[in-house]
């Protein structure tokens, strides 16, 4: 399974987003990043900033971490595209027929980060059927 650190994630997208300004070539998953990154205005300066690396995001500072955003907005993205879990394309497809494709995202963004809060809080596995159950709520 792939793991990376702090570090490698905040690399990765200063880099695809470096990458897209330069028009260099870039990987497929450095494109979607690139556009995510795109996505977010208000997360530009940080994917710029020399001190993104270290930067610390409090929330008692009311910022998202951007880099923790943009992650989720990534994995999403691969859960939708393998169907991982189950249902997660339709539940998806639901929210996105009346709302664009970036918000609906968001809103599946608030469900993942309540099933991993709980997964955490609980010492127990992430529940597949919960989150996209939650999903086909919010649809609804």
């Amino acid at each position: 399974m792939f793991d990376p650190s702090r570090d490698q994630v905040r690399t990765f997208f200063i880099e695809a987003w470096k990458k897209r300004k330069d028009s260099q070539i870039m990987t497929p998953l450095e494109s979607m990043a690139a556009n995510l990154v795109a996505m977010h205005p208000e997360y530009h300066e940080d994917m710029e900033d020399p001190d993104a690396l270290n930067r610390e995001f409090p929330v008692e500072q009311g910022r998202t971490n951007p880099f923790l955003h943009l992650s989720m907005h990534l994995a999403i993205a691969e859960q939708i595209s393998i169907d991982h879990p189950p249902g997660i394309r339709q539940a998806h497809q639901k929210l996105a027929s009346r709302l664009d494709d970036h918000e609906a995202a968001h809103e599946i963004m608030e469900c993942l980060g309540q099933v991993v809060w709980e997964s955490q809080r609980l010492g127990k596995p992430l529940d597949n059927d919960t989150y996209v159950d939650l999903i086909l709520r919010r649809a609804s």
